[in-house]
């Protein structure tokens, strides 16, 4: 299957060619190619790239998200622009019985700048809320992660704390900020129209 041929399940992002999709096990090939590309810039604060390395690695992770979908506990997107996966979003956890999920990103350097993250991310919050009818929607991010951090404040999202040297990952232990945002908060940035 060519780029774009599975578009019957993709949503525009924009006027920029930019489209959000389900991100899947025969995506494999692609997902590693987009791995290789951006490993280094990816890399910098989560631990994706050091997951996938080789196509059995691809294709692993991507049917964990397989299986976390079937069982409604995770969802993976990919973001593609004009035609090649670039980056992602997902659920990386979602409890239905409490109300709360959270929500996540990677990209690589050659889609920075555009939005991407920030206009896919509120695809998923909208559905979320809407559709699943979440409570609390969170965002984890390292300290130092200002691109992150940056995405969850344009997205409204409320600082809740930090989780000081709680996340170990390639020999530095990172500060990780928890951000949120209630149902009732995002439905109040919708009417009020500031998303």
């Amino acid at each position: 299957m060519k780029a774009g041929e599975d578009a019957m399940f993709a949503i525009s992002l924009g006027d920029d060619g930019a489209e959000l999709r389900p991100l899947e096990v025969w995506h494999a090939a692609e997902y590693l190619a987009h791995m290789d590309r951006g490993r280094e810039y990816i890399g910098r604060y989560i631990g994706l790239p050091d997951r996938v390395t080789d196509l059995a690695s691809a294709t692993a992770l991507l049917q964990s998200y397989a299986d976390k979908a079937a069982a409604d506990i995770g969802r993976l997107y990919g973001i593609w622009l004009d035609g090649v996966l670039v980056g992602g979003v997902l659920f990386k956890t979602f409890d239905v019985a409490s109300g709360t999920c959270e929500v996540g990103c990677w990209l690589e350097e050659a889609g920075v700048g555009r939005g991407l993250v920030t206009r896919a991310i509120r695809v998923l919050i909208d559905w979320a809320v809407e559709q699943r009818g979440m409570h609390r929607v969170e965002w984890v991010a390292a300290s130092g992660n200002t691109a992150s951090i940056n995405v969850a404040k344009r997205l409204g999202m409320v600082r809740d704390g930090v989780l000081r040297e709680s996340f170990p990952y390639r020999g530095v232990r990172h500060d990780m900020e928890i951000w949120s945002v209630l149902a009732r908060e995002w439905r109040d940035r919708d009417r009020s129209g500031r998303r």
